[in-house]
Protein backbone atom coordinates (compact mmCIF):
# COMPACT_ATOMS: atom_id res chain seq x y z
CA UNK A 1 0.00 0.00 0.00
CA UNK A 2 1.32 3.17 -0.84
CA UNK A 3 1.11 6.20 1.56
CA UNK A 4 -0.23 9.69 -0.12
CA UNK A 5 1.07 12.88 0.78
CA UNK A 6 -1.49 13.40 3.66
CA UNK A 7 -0.82 9.89 5.66
CA UNK A 8 0.00 11.93 8.42
CA UNK A 9 -2.98 14.12 10.81
CA UNK A 10 -2.83 17.68 9.47
CA UNK A 11 -1.33 19.11 12.78
CA UNK A 12 1.44 17.04 12.07
CA UNK A 13 2.40 17.97 8.92
CA UNK A 14 2.46 21.17 10.03
CA UNK A 15 5.28 20.31 12.60
CA UNK A 16 7.11 19.29 9.62
CA UNK A 17 6.80 22.52 7.44
CA UNK A 18 7.47 24.85 10.43
CA UNK A 19 10.41 22.55 11.29
CA UNK A 20 11.42 22.50 7.92
CA UNK A 21 11.26 26.69 7.37
CA UNK A 22 13.72 27.41 9.99
CA UNK A 23 17.55 28.18 9.35
CA UNK A 24 20.05 25.24 8.51
CA UNK A 25 23.59 25.40 7.51
CA UNK A 26 26.35 23.32 7.07
CA UNK A 27 28.54 22.97 10.02
CA UNK A 28 31.68 20.87 9.22
CA UNK A 29 33.04 17.27 7.09
CA UNK A 30 34.15 15.11 9.22
CA UNK A 31 36.68 12.83 7.80
CA UNK A 32 38.22 11.05 11.25
CA UNK A 33 35.34 10.27 14.10
CA UNK A 34 37.60 12.80 16.45
CA UNK A 35 36.62 15.50 14.30
CA UNK A 36 32.35 14.54 15.15
CA UNK A 37 30.58 17.58 16.54
CA UNK A 38 29.19 17.68 20.06
CA UNK A 39 26.27 15.07 20.58
CA UNK A 40 24.36 17.86 22.52
CA UNK A 41 21.80 17.90 19.54
CA UNK A 42 20.14 14.67 18.22
CA UNK A 43 20.87 13.61 14.71
CA UNK A 44 19.55 12.05 11.29
CA UNK A 45 21.47 10.69 9.16
CA UNK A 46 20.73 9.81 5.19
CA UNK A 47 22.63 7.25 3.76
CA UNK A 48 22.57 5.08 0.38
CA UNK A 49 24.32 3.78 -2.64
CA UNK A 50 25.99 6.41 -4.67
CA UNK A 51 24.21 7.99 -7.16
CA UNK A 52 20.74 7.55 -4.87
CA UNK A 53 19.92 11.22 -4.91
CA UNK A 54 21.05 12.17 -0.95
CA UNK A 55 21.77 15.59 -1.97
CA UNK A 56 19.15 16.21 -4.13
CA UNK A 57 16.27 14.98 -1.74
CA UNK A 58 18.13 16.49 1.26
CA UNK A 59 18.23 20.11 -0.85
CA UNK A 60 14.20 19.55 -1.82
CA UNK A 61 13.64 18.94 1.94
CA UNK A 62 14.98 22.77 2.54
CA UNK A 63 13.88 23.82 -0.76
CA UNK A 64 17.31 25.01 -0.89
CA UNK A 65 19.50 23.71 -4.10
CA UNK A 66 22.84 24.68 -2.81
CA UNK A 67 22.33 23.53 0.64
CA UNK A 68 24.16 19.68 -0.07
CA UNK A 69 26.27 19.53 -2.67
CA UNK A 70 25.55 17.24 -5.56
CA UNK A 71 27.41 15.62 -8.12
CA UNK A 72 27.02 13.28 -11.34
CA UNK A 73 30.13 11.55 -10.54
CA UNK A 74 29.21 8.51 -8.20
CA UNK A 75 31.17 8.07 -4.75
CA UNK A 76 32.41 11.50 -4.81
CA UNK A 77 31.07 12.79 -1.37
CA UNK A 78 34.17 11.09 0.88
CA UNK A 79 32.78 12.89 4.22
CA UNK A 80 30.05 12.64 6.90
CA UNK A 81 28.81 15.96 6.11
CA UNK A 82 26.65 18.17 9.13
CA UNK A 83 24.06 20.49 8.93
CA UNK A 84 22.63 22.22 12.00
CA UNK A 85 18.91 22.57 11.74
CA UNK A 86 18.36 26.04 13.64
CA UNK A 87 20.24 24.32 17.00
CA UNK A 88 17.88 21.68 17.67
CA UNK A 89 18.92 19.30 15.12
CA UNK A 90 21.56 17.66 13.24
CA UNK A 91 21.35 16.49 9.50
CA UNK A 92 23.91 14.42 8.41
CA UNK A 93 24.85 13.37 4.82
CA UNK A 94 26.80 10.24 4.82
CA UNK A 95 29.30 9.07 2.27
CA UNK A 96 27.19 7.03 -1.19
CA UNK A 97 28.45 3.52 -0.73
CA UNK A 98 29.36 1.14 -4.27
CA UNK A 99 30.60 3.14 -6.72
CA UNK A 100 33.24 5.14 -4.78
CA UNK A 101 35.65 6.73 -6.67
CA UNK A 102 38.83 6.05 -4.89
CA UNK A 103 41.67 3.89 -4.34
CA UNK A 104 40.55 0.19 -2.57
CA UNK A 105 41.79 1.35 1.17
CA UNK A 106 40.36 4.75 0.92
CA UNK A 107 37.30 3.29 0.22
CA UNK A 108 37.74 0.67 3.26
CA UNK A 109 38.82 3.39 5.90
CA UNK A 110 35.17 5.22 4.65
CA UNK A 111 33.49 2.07 5.20
CA UNK A 112 34.70 1.64 8.81
CA UNK A 113 34.61 5.47 9.93
CA UNK A 114 30.67 4.70 8.81
CA UNK A 115 30.06 1.73 10.30
CA UNK A 116 31.80 3.15 13.65
CA UNK A 117 29.44 6.13 13.61
CA UNK A 118 26.65 4.48 12.77
CA UNK A 119 26.95 2.21 15.52
CA UNK A 120 28.47 4.29 18.45
CA UNK A 121 26.28 7.35 18.02
CA UNK A 122 24.00 7.71 20.98
CA UNK A 123 22.07 10.96 19.80
CA UNK A 124 21.55 9.33 16.54
CA UNK A 125 17.72 9.16 16.02
CA UNK A 126 17.13 7.34 12.79
CA UNK A 127 19.14 6.54 9.86
CA UNK A 128 16.92 7.14 6.50
CA UNK A 129 18.08 4.62 3.92
CA UNK A 130 18.24 5.79 0.46
CA UNK A 131 16.33 2.99 -2.31
CA UNK A 132 16.54 3.67 -5.63
CA UNK A 133 12.86 2.95 -6.92
CA UNK A 134 14.11 1.93 -10.28
CA UNK A 135 16.44 -1.12 -9.15
CA UNK A 136 14.62 -1.68 -5.74
CA UNK A 137 17.12 -3.29 -2.77
CA UNK A 138 20.22 -4.47 -4.27
CA UNK A 139 22.44 -6.98 -1.91
CA UNK A 140 24.81 -3.88 -1.02
CA UNK A 141 21.65 -1.97 0.62
CA UNK A 142 21.37 -5.69 2.05
CA UNK A 143 24.63 -5.46 3.93
CA UNK A 144 23.93 -1.81 5.36
CA UNK A 145 20.05 -3.20 6.77
CA UNK A 146 21.86 -6.08 8.08
CA UNK A 147 24.52 -3.64 9.41
CA UNK A 148 21.92 -1.58 11.11
CA UNK A 149 20.11 -4.22 12.64
CA UNK A 150 22.81 -5.61 14.56
CA UNK A 151 23.75 -2.19 15.90
CA UNK A 152 20.13 -1.84 17.09
CA UNK A 153 19.70 1.44 14.95
CA UNK A 154 16.23 2.06 13.69
CA UNK A 155 15.92 3.02 10.29
CA UNK A 156 13.86 3.95 7.76
CA UNK A 157 13.53 3.07 3.58
CA UNK A 158 12.82 6.26 1.59
CA UNK A 159 12.63 5.59 -2.26
CA UNK A 160 13.94 8.17 -4.43
CA UNK A 161 13.26 8.51 -8.35
CA UNK A 162 9.87 7.72 -8.09
CA UNK A 163 9.19 9.91 -11.01
CA UNK A 164 11.48 8.04 -13.48
CA UNK A 165 8.86 4.77 -13.00
CA UNK A 166 5.24 4.27 -13.64
CA UNK A 167 2.77 4.19 -10.79
CA UNK A 168 1.88 0.62 -10.73
CA UNK A 169 6.16 0.23 -10.72
CA UNK A 170 6.17 2.64 -7.44
CA UNK A 171 2.91 -0.02 -6.08
CA UNK A 172 5.45 -2.54 -6.50
CA UNK A 173 8.67 -1.96 -5.35
CA UNK A 174 6.81 -0.04 -2.08
CA UNK A 175 4.82 -4.06 -1.86
CA UNK A 176 8.01 -5.52 -2.59
CA UNK A 177 10.42 -3.37 -0.20
CA UNK A 178 7.93 -3.78 2.84
CA UNK A 179 7.51 -7.18 2.58
CA UNK A 180 11.66 -7.40 2.69
CA UNK A 181 11.17 -5.28 6.29
CA UNK A 182 9.73 -7.74 8.22
CA UNK A 183 12.80 -9.87 7.50
CA UNK A 184 15.25 -7.20 9.43
CA UNK A 185 14.29 -6.21 13.36
CA UNK A 186 15.62 -2.45 13.20
CA UNK A 187 13.47 -1.49 10.77
CA UNK A 188 10.64 0.88 10.35
CA UNK A 189 7.83 -0.58 9.04
CA UNK A 190 6.61 2.62 6.77
CA UNK A 191 8.18 2.87 3.61
CA UNK A 192 8.67 6.59 1.98
CA UNK A 193 8.42 6.76 -1.59
CA UNK A 194 9.69 10.21 -3.06
CA UNK A 195 10.94 12.70 -5.78
CA UNK A 196 13.22 15.68 -5.47
CA UNK A 197 12.47 16.85 -8.95
CA UNK A 198 8.34 16.48 -8.66
CA UNK A 199 8.53 17.17 -4.90
CA UNK A 200 6.31 13.88 -4.08
CA UNK A 201 6.86 12.36 -0.31
CA UNK A 202 8.44 15.20 1.02
CA UNK A 203 6.17 16.73 3.27
CA UNK A 204 5.72 12.73 4.51
CA UNK A 205 9.72 12.90 5.30
CA UNK A 206 9.93 16.40 6.92
CA UNK A 207 6.65 15.33 9.28
CA UNK A 208 8.70 12.09 9.85
CA UNK A 209 11.87 14.26 10.87
CA UNK A 210 9.66 16.66 12.99
CA UNK A 211 8.20 13.82 15.36
CA UNK A 212 11.68 12.70 16.20
CA UNK A 213 12.97 16.21 17.31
Amino acid sequence: MIKDEFYFEPEQLELGKKLFGRPCNFVLGVANLDQLPSSELNEVAFVGRSNVGKSSLINALFNNSGLAKTSSTPGRTQQLNFFNLDNVLHIVDLPGYGFAKAPPSDVKKWQNIMSLYLQGRPNLRRVFLMIDSRHGIKKIDEEMMKMLDKAAVTYQIILTKTDKISHKEVVKVVKDTTVNLKNHAAAHPLVIPTSSEKKKGLENLRTEIALLV
